[in-house]
């Protein structure tokens, strides 16, 4: 039992794929993100690939869509692939705004006709956010091209939502370019596959390169770069064929190893068995375990979700927090002060079992200590939770709806196994 248990650990690990020789800064906020995506974006010669959830149509947006417009027509090769559903209010102004100009974009399953509904599959969503410039520098995270102080159900806002990403330099870069290419290429053929598929395919290799070649075009030698410091990091995925636990193994594997703490935020919280079990027994072990989670809702029924957890959690000594400055939207994590994560993937059933994600994972002292540094602060404004919370007749039959709902709606969605 024990050695199928390191079998499995090992097989996680190798599915992760950590690399060294990785530059990864923190970025928080489109008021950071943003600016560096510009200066990306004006230094471009070569490419650039773009895939968001929401690009939406406000000034914030349209600037960037106008930066990635006068890229093109220095010659860039510019694709940018939006979710269907996500982007959907804005799609008609953006193809407006597009026209004209050599940007390719690509909409992941569509939502402009009722009948779209009825498709299978519909509601697993393009959740990634992700920009690849000239195959040398990535943004990864969990920030969609829309103002931060702009929400697209309560409007505008005195603060910035909190969120964050991370610019990578490095060899995820050329991963994180696969990734996104995949499913551009994936949204303009519109058809249902996925990169996965080459590898059950022969001659696979011989295949990849035709792609490369096809979608990239002629590839430039880079440019030389001062040595880099060996941050260890890694590209995790998850999609629907080979890559479907992956960010939710990383998850749990981090916090069943904890020994001293576990942070996480994340504005849609319902873990499933496995995440709910390796939170209990690592502070049931005397594991600091701290959630920050929503105070200011966006969605009432994501409230519902998380707060059915409280009493459970609580009960075996989690420290639970809600965010109330303003909207929470970021998705990170830190344990031990050596591993952390940034990405799109939230904690819940959509982000673990249906939609497209993308994280990266660091394990890396100084990256871990500047993000736990914004995750104290963070938590220093929030209000802690109760250990009354969650608990009552109340709260026990929204945990027995909150429950069903999800049950019903993974059946619905063709989401396999347990949660």
């Amino acid at each position: 039992m024990r050695l199928e248990l390191l079998r499995r650990r090992r097989a996680r690990a190798a599915e992760v794929g950590f690399t060294g020789g990785n530059e990864v800064e923190l970025l928080r906020g489109g008021d950071e993100l943003f600016p560096r995506m510009h200066d990306a974006i004006r230094q471009a010669h070569s490419d650039i690939w773009l895939a968001t959830y929401i690009f939406h149509s406000d000034a914030t947006a349209l600037a960037l869509a106008d930066a990635l417009i006068a890229a093109d027509r220095r010659g860039v090769r510019v694709r940018l692939v939006i979710d269907g559903f996500g982007s959907n209010g804005s799609l008609r102004e953006l193809r407006e705004r597009f026209a004209g100009s050599g940007v390719a974009l690509a909409v992941f399953r569509p939502m402009d006709r009722w009948w779209r509904w009825l498709q299978p599959g519909q509601l697993r969503r393009l959740h990634q956010k992700l920009c690849v410039v000239d195959g040398a520098v990535a943004f990864v995270g969990g920030i969609n091209v829309i103002d931060d102080r702009l929400d697209l159900h309560h409007g505008p806002s005195e603060l910035p939502r909190l969120d964050f990403a991370v610019a990578l330099r490095g060899s995820l870069v050329e991963l994180v370019g696969q990734s996104v290419r995949a499913v551009w290429s994936r949204a303009w053929l519109g058809r249902d596959f996925d990169d996965a598929l080459l590898d059950y395919v022969p001659l696979r290799r011989r295949l990849g390169l035709w792609f490369s070649q096809v979608w990239r075009g002629p590839q430039r030698l880079p440019e030389p770069v001062m040595p880099m410091s060996p941050v260890c990091a890694a590209f995790v995925l998850r999609d629907n064929l080979r890559r479907r636990r992956t960010i939710e193994h990383a998850y749990a594997d981090a916090i069943t190893n904890a020994r001293s703490s576990v942070d996480i935020i994340c504005p849609y919280f319902y873990p499933g068995q496995r995440i709910r079990q390796a939170l209990r027994r690592a502070a049931d072990r005397g594991v600091r375990v701290r959630l920050l989670l929503q105070g200011k809702l966006d969605y009432r029924l994501a409230g519902w979700a998380a707060e059915a957890l409280y009493a459970e959690l609580i009960g075996h000594g989690v420290e639970i927090h809600e965010y109330t400055p303003a909207f929470l939207h970021a998705k990170v994590a830190v344990v031990d002060g050596i591993w952390a994560t940034v990405g799109s993937s939230n904690i819940d059933p959509l982000s673990l079992l249906l939609n497209l994600e993308a994280n990266v994972v660091v394990h890396d002292a100084g990256f871990a200590t500047q993000l736990a540094r914004e995750v104290d602060a963070a938590v220093a404004v929030s209000q802690r939770v109760g250990a009354s919370g969650g608990k009552g007749l109340r709260a026990m039959l929204r945990r027995a709806v909150v429950a069903w709902f999800a049950y019903v709606f993974l059946r619905v969605a063709g989401a396999a196994g347990r949660y």
